[in-house]
């Protein structure tokens, strides 16, 4: 299931990042260039998570890591800075956007992994 919705994010993320990139650069890069960075940890985070080994766990460990500390960076800086996000991303508002599932997915994937270590 947890790597159901990391798949899930992983290409919702990475639509929303492409037509934003493709579309509306000018109007927010930065925030756009975020959530298609966003994009490319959720798809790191879903194939190391989907993969077995020691390696890929480490890899998912960076990902989600790196996850977390994102969501929690972007979405104070569009709540202190909002001119700096006019458009909404993936992370903005701590992924309100998204029902706050970005803020709490790396929770759940990191006890995941910690759960499931040998």
């Amino acid at each position: 299931m947890l790597i159901a919705v990391y798949g899930i994010f992983a290409l919702s993320a990475t639509g929303r990042s492409s037509v934003q990139l493709s579309t509306k650069f000018h109007q927010a890069p930065l925030a756009f260039l975020l959530s298609g960075f966003a994009a490319v940890v959720y798809i790191v985070a879903t194939v190391s998570l989907a993969r077995a080994g020691r390696t890929s766990r480490r890899v998912a460990y960076v990902a989600i890591s790196t996850e977390l500390a994102g969501v929690v960076l972007v979405g104070s800086a569009s709540l202190l800075f909002p001119h700096s996000f006019p458009e909404a991303t993936v992370w903005s508002g701590y992924g309100s956007g998204y029902g706050f599932v970005p803020l709490v997915l790396p929770f759940v994937g990191l006890w995941w992994l910690r759960r499931t270590a040998r």
